[in-house]
């Protein structure tokens, strides 16, 4: 059973539930001062607590996705690294790894359920390799000549990619959505926007470090359009992303409209965090720094024609001024005739969680389903 599957956090809130009532249970027996009944008394408290805080970790863990495995929370991952041949032709920069089916209703059957698969894909500009979930809708088998739009759907800071699956649960969403007629079918990139880990990079081309943007403006596109039945634009491509990858979404879409046409920030910062987990991203260059500032560009850069949604809280997210900020700036952009669409989901009150995302993320891709368009006939 893996770390964050829901039999593991069942399992540890059964036993600590059961420790509690033991302990309860048996606390006037142990209630004398001999050696055996003390040795009982710890014990007991032992038990009790540490399955409490085995059984809270593990929830926040699926929830917040800090941990994606076991080897992963015990330091033991000992997976190589992947060698990227930049002389690779593009339709062999993706390698699939493994399959799993998506946990709907006729799962079992791609062309019912959809499918999931993990993969590894080579960047040859940025060179960068980084691990990925593809999500493949039913339609993908039932309809092979069909090419479907993409979107590119990123965690936040660390976060991993399972957790968009087994947390927010992408995947099931769009089933849904599509089952209902409320969403166009997509194929959708599951990633963590740490590319290059540990290291937190915000989705920049760190000077003389990590090329994060170019891999995923270029690499990621060209090597998911090379080997899936996908388009090629930017008018088939779109990016999602929470907390960091929120910012990582607009921040794209914004400085490159040739890659996406439409990104979604689920509860976004507007610039890049410099701190212990960053180090220096700009390499001193205060040009580059405003740059990749989204309030910045909206001053002084071209507006780009390119759709963006953005969600925030009255109540529970610290963004929420500087979002009705950015939302004001571009609605002015709009009203003179610049081509950049704004569009937005304020809840009246929720947090910086997975609780609060999930509660966005089915809008959010109906949202992002309208906006993009795929080609009528095959890329190839």
């Amino acid at each position: 059973m893996g770390l964050t599957s829901n039999k593991v956090v069942t399992i540890a809130v059964i036993t600590a539930v059961l420790f509690s009532a033991a302990t309860v249970w048996l606390w006037p027996r142990l209630a004398g001062r001999t050696p055996w009944a003390v040795l009982g008394r710890v014990g007991t408290l032992l038990a009790t607590q540490v399955s409490v805080f085995c059984a809270i970790g593990l929830f926040a863990n699926q929830t917040f996705g800090f941990y994606g495995s076991w080897a992963d929370l015990f330091g033991t991952e000992d997976t190589p690294g992947v060698v990227v041949d930049h002389d690779t032709p593009a339709h062999k920069r993706v390698k699939v790894i493994s399959t799993r089916k998506v946990n709907v209703p006729g799962g079992d059957r791609p062309s019912v359920g959809g499918r999931i698969e993990k993969v590894t894909v080579q960047g040859p500009t940025s060179r960068i390799a980084s691990p990925a979930y593809v999500y493949l809708p039913p339609e993908y088998f039932s309809e092979p000549d069909r090419v479907f739009p993409a979107t590119v759907v990123l965690t936040g800071y660390p976060g991993t990619a399972e957790a968009l699956i087994n947390g927010l649960k992408y995947p099931q969403t769009a089933h849904e959505l599509v089952k209902r007629d409320e969403m166009q079918p997509m194929v959708l990139v599951m990633l963590r926007p740490t590319v290059a880990p540990p290291r937190d990079t915000e989705c920049v081309d760190v000077p003389r470090g990590p090329q994060t943007e170019t891999f995923f403006t270029k690499d990621l596109p060209h090597a998911i359009s090379a080997h899936y039945r996908t388009g090629r634009d930017a008018r088939s491509w779109g990016v999602i992303g929470n907390s960091t990858g929120g910012y990582c979404a607009l921040k794209m879409t914004m400085r490159h409209p040739k890659a996406f046409s439409a990104g979604a920030g689920l509860s976004p910062s507007y610039e890049a965090p410099i701190d212990r987990t960053t180090g220096d991203l700009f390499g001193g260059s205060k040009q580059l720094k405003r740059e990749n500032d989204l309030m910045w560009r909206l001053d002084h850069k071209p507006a780009p024609p390119v759709s963006l949604l953005v969600t925030s809280s009255k109540k529970g997210e610290h963004n929420y001024k500087d979002t009705l900020r950015f939302i004001d700036r571009v609605k002015r952009l709009n009203a003179a005739g610049e081509p950049t669409r704004i569009s937005s989901i304020l809840l009246e009150s929720g947090g910086h969680n997975f609780n609060t995302w999930r509660r966005e993320v089915a809008p959010t891709l109906t949202w992002m389903g309208s906006r993009l368009v795929a080609p009528a006939s095959p890329a190839r």
